[in-house]
């Protein structure tokens, strides 16, 4: 009987390895969740009050070097169409394009996106930031 009770009295779990490991594991997969989306690049978009809440079928980012971006792969504008295309016919019945173009491109490279939508049926939206706008 003494044994016994010597035995359980020097049963001990260890849980702050496990919760270092848990820890670690959840930072990896939270940075790789945020580098992994083609989708998040940094632009500085125009300022407004609202926008339209939609749900967007794909994304068009238009970066400073007046880049097309679509799904991580700058995408030159006489082959926007042919990628866009096949994107939009997934949905063509509510097909949207989200145009995230940063404020300093030209009014004529968000245009021509427009365009290209307007050609394949699709309804566009202009991203935009909402902070600081009163």
């Amino acid at each position: 009987m003494n044994i016994r009770r010597k035995l359980r009295s020097h049963a001990e779990v260890h849980t702050g390895p496990l919760n270092d490991i848990l820890f670690i594991l959840l930072m990896f997969f939270l940075i790789a969740a945020t580098l992994a989306n083609p989708n998040v690049i940094k632009l500085s978009t125009p300022k407004a009050k609202g926008d339209t809440k939609t749900k967007q079928n794909v994304v068009v980012n238009i970066d400073t070097k007046d880049q097309y971006i679509v799904n991580g792969k700058v995408i030159p504008l006489n082959e926007l169409r042919a990628t866009l295309h096949p994107m939009i016919m997934k949905d063509s019945a509510n097909a949207t394009i989200a145009i995230n173009a940063d404020k300093t491109v030209a009014v004529d490279e968000v245009v021509a996106v427009m365009r290209i939508a307007r050609e394949l049926g699709a309804r566009t939206v202009l991203m935009v930031d909402k902070s600081g706008v009163q």
